[in-house]
């Protein structure tokens, strides 16, 4: 689960939301989920569109935004994360989401001082392990929930995603860092093992096993430019950039088809469990197959024989 980032000092008051604006403002994202919060409860993740109309229309921004606790994870965060996800998937014009913390932070992990059961009831009075496994696999259900999604999640690491957020970030399918970004392993730091929420599956693919060893082991930081050294980000842009950056990622997966994408991602995930190479070369064999048929791929030859953009229709 991952405790909260607890370095002396670091968590401090609110900071001003900078989601919804690059550093050039040129965008205005317009709010999609605030009227889908459960009754009664703070919206603590939003989800918005970039733009109404025009290329951009696909693009959304899922926010993480509990900044006074650097998007620490609570149960209202947790369970609005599930739904905002839900939400991505019935989305049939979302093409790609940014996901991001609000404030100086990505997500610190596990909030620790608000950290009790979510989405249970009737419990029956079953004993501590078992409300804890439970707690447990609604909290690590969100690392599978984003990579069954049909679209690519980039994830724009600001400040510290330590813990659970490290494991968001890990279950994005590109990550571009500010400068500011940091990153630990911070279960182990607790007393807990290091291996949670996928962490231990995932890091050793991004980074390699040797890499993966040491960090989860000693839970120590690694900084934005060693991030990138190691592979474990794309790319490292100044702060205020940040979503700019994303952004711009977002905008080159959008000139591709919907589902010469969504397969791409498909086929990408499942190779890191394939078997073999003969395995990982007959499940592309077939996905080629699968979208020669489509009138996007034929869209997309026309329009590079014919030297326009193309016109997608997803289908």
């Amino acid at each position: 689960m991952g405790p909260p980032f607890t370095t002396p000092g670091l968590i401090g008051p609110a900071q001003p939301s900078t989601t919804g604006r690059g550093a050039s403002g040129a965008w205005q994202a317009s709010a999609m989920s605030d009227d889908t919060a459960t009754a009664g409860s703070e919206t603590v993740v939003r989800l918005e569109r970039v733009a109404e109309t025009g290329p951009d229309s696909g693009i959304r921004i899922l926010t993480l935004d509990r900044p006074d606790r650097l998007n620490a994870m609570n149960p209202a965060l947790i369970d609005q994360l599930h739904e905002r996800i839900d939400e991505l998937r019935a989305d049939d014009h979302a093409r790609v989401v940014v996901l991001t913390g609000a404030g100086r932070g990505f997500c610190s992990g596990l909030d620790l001082q608000d950290a009790s059961p979510t989405g249970l009831s009737g419990n029956g009075g079953r004993g501590r392990m078992q409300r804890g496994m439970d707690v447990q696999q609604r909290i690590a259900g969100l690392v599978p929930a984003l990579r069954s999604l049909r679209i690519p999640v980039i994830a724009a690491v600001n400040g510290a995603a330590a813990g659970g957020g490290l494991a968001l970030a890990l279950a994005s399918d590109v990550r571009v860092a500010a400068a500011s970004a940091k990153f630990n392993v911070a279960f182990v730091r607790i007393g807990l093992s290091g291996c949670d929420i996928g962490v231990s599956w995932l890091l050793p693919r991004w980074i390699g096993a040797s890499r993966a060893f040491e960090l989860m082991l000693t839970g120590r930081m690694v900084f934005a430019e060693e991030a990138e050294r190691i592979g474990l980000v794309s790319r490292v842009v100044p702060d205020d950039e940040l979503l700019d950056a994303a952004l711009e990622t977002a905008r080159q997966v959008c000139a591709n088809s919907p589902t010469g994408v969504w397969m791409t991602k498909e086929v990408m995930w499942a190779q890191l469990e394939v078997g073999s190479l003969n395995a990982g070369i007959d499940l592309e064999n077939r996905t080629q197959i699968l979208t020669s048929y489509t009138e996007d791929m034929h869209e997309a030859v026309g329009a590079f024989l014919e030297r326009r953009p193309p016109e997608f229709r997803n289908r």
